[in-house]
């Protein structure tokens, strides 16, 4: 059996040759038009060892970004393993939100920072950015991809829950925290419940808000006068994200729907 046809024993055949070929391409440098010209079936003897454990692994479920030890987040490779949430396309467009309405050499603080995909896209842009995670395991795939990337981060372990008192102030907060409920987790892929961190997925089912809440609370101390708060969301829950803000005091709250016309995004700021 080869790889194309154990990937297919999982996945459907369109999922699996994008595998297939997301694989051959990071991992041994071919195009698809060299998958197209059979180049796949030239591998030297440890090469098709080397795919045939990566084919394994993928087929059994692991995510293929843990497999292959990266993710490609707005043109850049980052880092990632267990212990650390894949970055997601429609995360990309947070950072287009930001430069629209904050110009470059701002302060940005990022909650929930995981891989560092946010924070150091954001440095590399112009930014002066801090960012805050609970993780070890995040911060140190955080401090491994701003140092390969060469970006300047200010990385700190914080929980936004119970937030160390301080006077500091940015231009601008951006997160996408937790926000999935317990009751969600039946609706989703197997290798996303299985071995991405629960701790960067779920919130309780009582309190779907429990991370907004926190963060704007933090931001009305936080945020520069007129800065702006900027949030990835639960798409179930939009019009209660947009209310807990204007409850709150901001103002120019506004939903953004993401490539595929869902509610994903939020924006707001402080009076």
């Amino acid at each position: 059996m080869n790889a194309l046809q154990k990937l297919q024993e999982r996945y459907a055949i369109g999922e699996a040759r994008a595998l297939y070929e997301l694989v051959l391409s990071q991992r041994f440098g071919l195009s698809r038009t060299d998958i197209l010209l059979g180049k796949d079936t030239t591998l030297s003897a440890k090469e098709q060892e080397e795919l045939q454990i990566i084919i394994e692994r993928v087929a059994k479920g692991e995510p293929v970004q843990y497999v292959l030890g990266q993710e490609e987040f707005c043109g850049r490779a980052f880092l990632v393993g267990p212990g650390v949430l894949i970055p997601r396309p429609e995360t990309q467009q947070l950072i287009g939100l930001i430069k629209q309405n904050v110009a470059p050499k701002k302060t940005v603080l990022d909650i929930g920072t995981g891989s560092g995909c946010i924070a150091i896209t954001l440095a590399l842009e112009g930014y002066k950015v801090s960012a805050f995670d609970v993780s070890d395991e995040a911060l140190a795939y955080a401090c491994k991809n701003a140092e390969r990337l060469g970006a300047e981060v200010d990385f700190r372990q914080e929980n936004i829950l119970q937030p160390e008192p301080s006077d500091e102030c940015w231009d601008a907060i951006v997160s996408n925290p937790p926000y999935i409920c317990k009751s969600e987790a039946e609706a989703m892929d197997e290798n996303v419940l299985e071995h991405e961190p629960h701790l960067a997925l779920f919130v309780p089912d009582d309190d779907p808000l429990l991370f907004y809440r926190a963060i704007a609370e933090f931001a009305q101390q936080h945020l520069a006068d007129k800065g702006w708060l900027f949030f990835e969301i639960n798409r179930a829950y939009p019009k209660q994200v947009e209310e807990l803000l204007l409850q709150k005091g901001y103002e120019e709250v506004k939903i953004v729907k993401d490539e595929f016309d869902n509610n994903r995004f939020v924006c707001a700021r402080k009076k």
